[in-house]
């Protein structure tokens, strides 16, 4: 387990490595002294332009991810070869052309979702946890944070139903979608302009529905804010609001609560 980062030498555990010394140590082959400073090691890569956090896998359940806006594509590629060194499964948010052609060259399991704007490396993927995360768009022009929300809940592990295009104008639309919204544990529900679809599907399901704001919408919807305020004073229960354009922090946050009623969440605690 010895550290890989540049210009210092220090011990690494990645996710799989702990369980494997928490293993040792349960059946006596190591000490717990040597199990403890394992775990005492410095949980930073540090590259100079960017200290990556190689213990968040440990913390969290899901490697540090990578914020793609603000940074050059050799920027994005060192990060992203420091996780793929450790982890199995890489999550580049807000990536652009150039950074996802660069990421691609670098590594040949990459996959580009040009829609959500995020880039995946996954050598081993995650089992699909049981239940379903739903995610609801109101129109086409929502898509790209519908689709982060969604990709970056496929990565973490879960099963992903997609409901597009379903806003207000046409509540028919919404109610012939019914059957699929009721069966997930969770929704996450993505809308502009005046961002009244998820006080309606609140209204309709008894599960936790993360809402998106976007900012889809014209000069009086304010750069999402509009759909933001009415999200924040919606009048259905269980509304729990992000922000605006923020599709990876409810794709994340959708994860958190599926993973609570996997039973191999419940054998863990």
């Amino acid at each position: 387990m010895t550290g890989r980062g540049i210009g210092v030498c220090f011990w690494i555990v990645t996710t799989s490595e702990a369980i494997e010394i928490l293993n040792k140590f349960r059946a006596g082959k190591i000490s717990p002294g040597r199990a403890l400073r394992a775990f005492q090691a410095a949980p930073v890569a540090d590259l100079g332009f960017a200290r990556v956090d190689t213990h968040r896998a440990l913390r969290k359940g899901f490697p540090e991810v990578i914020y793609g806006a603000g940074k050059t594509a050799e920027q994005v590629v060192g990060i992203a070869a420091q996780l793929a060194a450790r982890e199995q499964r890489v999550l580049i948010t807000r990536v652009s052309p150039e950074q996802a052609r660069a990421v691609r060259r670098k590594f040949k399991l990459a996959v580009w979702h040009r829609m959500a704007r995020c880039v995946t490396l996954e050598e081993t993927p995650l089992p699909k946890r049981p239940g379903a995360v739903a995610v609801l768009c109101a129109g086409t022009s929502d898509l790209p944070v519908a689709e982060e929300a969604a990709v970056t809940a496929d990565i973490m592990g879960n099963r992903v139903e997609r409901v597009y295009d379903v806003g207000v104008a046409g509540l028919h639309r919404l109610l012939g979608r019914l059957e699929t919204m009721q069966r997930a544990h969770v929704l996450i529900v993505v809308a502009g302009m005046e961002g009244a679809l998820p006080s309606v599907v609140a209204g309709l399901v008894s599960q936790p529905v993360i809402a998106v704001p976007t900012s889809v919408g014209y000069g009086a919807s304010f750069g999402g804010l509009a759909a933001l305020l009415g999200m924040l004073n919606s009048c259905g229960s269980g509304v729990t609001v992000v922000n605006i354009d923020n599709g990876f922090g409810a794709g994340y946050a959708a994860s958190q609560i599926n993973a609570l009623a996997s039973p191999a969440r419940r054998s863990r605690d």
